[in-house]
């Protein structure tokens, strides 16, 4: 995501991060590359011209070209006018308590994702803790109501559907349905202990009077604490176009950003918050259900930089790795029996985690340092690996020694590979087992191995470091007692 507008910052951060002294043509010059680079991303002119006008007020007090690191001191504002641009905070639904009924109405045109975003924000509020309704009241759109009903059956979180009212509709705009619908769906959670009340509404291809007058009657009736609109990210300044028409029309209170994996521009993103004055809730980053992230603006401005997003990938982390099963593992670590049914477990983990292109992207100094064609061949190593010992006996995961000539040559036919790469994997195996043994008998190298990364990494408050590492750092990565970087896992 962002991919063309990180690459260019990468690069911009990269140089100015290694500068002794800025002098305002150093400036100037940089202002330039960054205003180029925005408007190329599709950034609103309105917002380029105040960002920039900004930054270099600001840049060229003494507080830059007097400090004792100038070039990170200049990057600061850089990242600091990009969070501000972006919303400065977290915003967080301002949902009620638990014994009050809470509505969200999702807002959007055709097209742009709210039934999924629906659905993936009833699956998090869910998590969360809250007990969500989801409510179709999108009586124009065909299968709408039963496309919820699906998903809502995936989540386990009840669907409220109106038959009478959907045949009331026929297909077209019908306040009167709409809100019998809504209606019912109010009285419904209240009788079954649901707090939180998301109603999925119809959406047009444009903008149009029958559309406004049933949202319009929608919330009226309802009194919604957020009403929110769904956009497709990837329509860069038209999402901010049509969030204004909603918003003046009806009064948003946030924006949901669909499809942000898929946006390598970042337009929409960049431009919503300044112009429209109303922060972004919640980004959609894929197709599963979990690929729904609250926007942190801070997390935002660092990927768009190049400097990655630890933090997201800590939280995803802790979300799909099973606490008991890695200290198991490391147990077996410790005990030297780790095989290759283990490692075949750690590759399921990592696929649960995201794309590698969503790792990249929140990874230091690695966002935007890939091609598109590089990470599909990440991707495809991933596969194959896993196809690879997929393809094995379980007395060959467990004893890797065993697999033979005549064994390799088997699994490769087995998994659609050559017996080159099932030597490859053999090998990358072996070598990580080999580090891992190291590293969990020597705590001295472990303390040693985490320092170096938490330097690469920027472990001096956030800033220092943080823009110049690359792949190739990350692969010859020095460990001690001259061990590297365990290779495989599709880098």
């Amino acid at each position: 995501m962002l991919e063309k507008i990180t690459g260019t910052f990468s690069g911009i951060i990269r140089t100015l991060s290694g500068k002794s002294t800025i002098t305002e043509k150093n400036i100037e010059e940089t202002v330039e590359q960054i205003k180029m680079a925005l408007l190329e991303a599709d950034v609103n002119l309105r917002v380029v011209r105040r960002f920039v006008n900004s930054t270099i007020e600001e840049a060229k007090g003494e507080k830059v070209l007097k400090a004792v690191d100038p070039g990170q001191q200049f990057v600061k504002i850089i990242h600091d006018k990009i969070v501000g641009m972006l919303g400065d905070e977290k915003k967080d639904l301002a949902l009620k308590g638990p014994d009050t009924e809470s509505v969200v109405m999702l807002l959007g045109l055709q097209g742009a994702g709210k039934t999924t975003a629906a659905h993936k924000l009833a699956a998090k509020l869910k998590k969360d803790g809250r007990r969500p309704l989801l409510v179709a009241c999108d009586l124009v759109r065909p299968a709408a109501v039963e496309q919820l009903c699906v998903l809502g059956q995936k989540i386990e979180v009840p669907v409220y559907k109106d038959d009478e009212a959907l045949r009331m509709a026929d297909g077209k705009a019908s306040p009167k349905a709409a809100l019998k619908v809504a209606k019912g769906a109010l009285d419904y959670a209240k009788k079954n202990g649901l707090d939180t009340i998301i109603i999925d509404t119809a959406g047009r291809l444009q903008i149009d009077g029958d559309m406004m007058e049933e949202l319009v009657e929608l919330k009226k009736a309802m009194n919604p604490v957020e009403t929110v609109l769904v956009a497709d990210s990837m329509t860069g300044q038209n999402a901010v176009d049509i969030a204004k028409s909603f918003d003046e029309q009806l009064g948003l209170t946030g924006v949901i950003l669909t499809k942000f994996d898929s946006d390598a521009r970042g337009g929409a993103a960049l431009s919503l918050k300044s112009i429209t004055q109303k922060p972004i809730l919640y980004i959609g980053t894929g197709e599963k259900t979990e690929d729904f992230e609250e926007f942190h603006p801070d997390r935002i401005a660092s990927r768009v930089l190049g400097m990655g997003d630890i933090v997201s990938r800590v939280e995803k982390a802790d979300e799909t790795v099973d606490a008991e099963a890695a200290l198991k593992m490391q147990k077996k670590m410790q005990r030297n029996e780790f095989t290759l049914q283990d490692m075949l477990e750690q590759l399921e983990q990592v696929e649960k985690m995201g794309s590698v292109s969503k790792i990249m992207d929140m990874l230091p100094g690695l966002a935007g340092q890939l091609t598109d064609a590089q990470l599909g061949q990440s991707q495809e190593a991933l596969k194959h690996q896993k196809a690879i010992i997929q393809s094995m006996t379980k007395k060959e995961r467990a004893n890797h020694l065993i697999i033979g000539p005549a064994r390799r040559k088997r699994i490769a036919k087995g998994s659609g590979t050559s017996v080159q790469e099932v030597n490859k994997l053999i090998k990358q195996f072996e070598k990580t087992k080999l580090t891992m043994k190291k590293l969990t008998r020597n705590r001295g190298a472990q303390a040693k191995m985490m320092n170096q990364m938490a330097s690469m990494m920027g472990g001096q408050g956030g800033m220092n470091g943080l823009g110049g590492m690359d792949m190739s750092q990350l692969k010859n990565m020095k460990l001690p007692n001259g061990m590297k970087f365990p290779g495989g896992f599709g880098f």
